[in-house]
């Protein structure tokens, strides 16, 4: 069974307040390293097989269709989920 990864984010010119809230929080809380922060949504498609050309385009069509606001915001990534770095932390 293969998976598909879909990252959508608002568009820059669009205000998130969401972002905007996180990043307010994180210096009181004692991270002072980040001067800003943008929220998006991640999908993961599961696909029947193996995750080839055409399934990815297709999961590019559903993001731009139905996982994504065209209006607001962006798709920023589609790629096979088992090509990422596993992402860990110690």
């Amino acid at each position: 069974m293969g998976r598909v990864v879909v990252e959508v984010m608002p568009k820059p010119e669009i205000l998130d307040p969401q972002g905007k809230a996180v990043v307010g929080a994180l210096p009181r809380l004692g991270f002072t390293q980040f001067s800003g922060v943008r929220q998006g949504k991640r999908f993961e498609l599961e696909v029947e097989g193996e995750v080839t050309p055409e399934v990815l385009e297709a999961a590019r069509q559903a993001a731009e269709k139905l996982l994504s606001n065209p209006v607001i915001e962006d798709v920023v990534r589609v790629a096979d989920a088992s090509q990422e770095s596993s992402g860990a932390v110690a």
